[in-house]
């Protein structure tokens, strides 16, 4: 196999890293949330527990698979220092994006999840962050086509 069919095996695992990355935020925030209204409380509340519980598996397997094939793929271009400055900064908004969804794992989504009855305001915190980092994802995207020179 040559060189070029690996790397373009890299940028492929990290725009489907990426893609599976906010295309579940989206899903999450405006299919999911409005959709779980159906339930009444208490399915609501397990519903959503139980979504969030496989994306949030999804997601601690995807984001370091995004970052590292994005430093793997800035190193064999040379180094920070001679990329664009739209990578620098699509690279910065990836690490926005991880401590938001750290923010979000380690803070609402296990205090809901430790509760007895989660409360609607815990999910509309976790739904407010992830709102947040779905459209730092979206300039994410955005600053990626920006460096693509045609």
């Amino acid at each position: 196999m040559s060189l070029s069919i690996v790397w373009s095996l890299v940028l492929a695992l990290h725009i489907t890293g990426m893609a599976a990355w906010v295309g579940g935020m989206m899903y999450a925030a405006f299919v999911l949330k409005p959709s779980l209204n159906l339930l009444d409380a208490t399915q609501r509340a397990s519903v959503h527990l139980q979504t969030l519980n496989r994306f949030f598996r999804i997601v601690w397997h995807t984001m370091p698979m995004v970052l590292v094939s994005g430093w793997l793929m800035i190193w064999h271009e040379g180094g920070f220092a001679t990329l664009p400055w739209q990578i620098n900064l699509m690279q910065l908004f990836g690490l926005i994006m991880a401590g938001v969804f750290a923010r979000i794992y380690f803070g609402p989504y296990q205090k809901a999840r430790r509760a007895m009855r989660p409360q609607p305001g815990q999910f509309d915190s976790i739904r407010s962050l992830v709102l947040l980092n779905t459209g730092i994802g979206i300039l994410t995207i955005i600053t990626a086509c920006l460096a693509h020179p045609f």
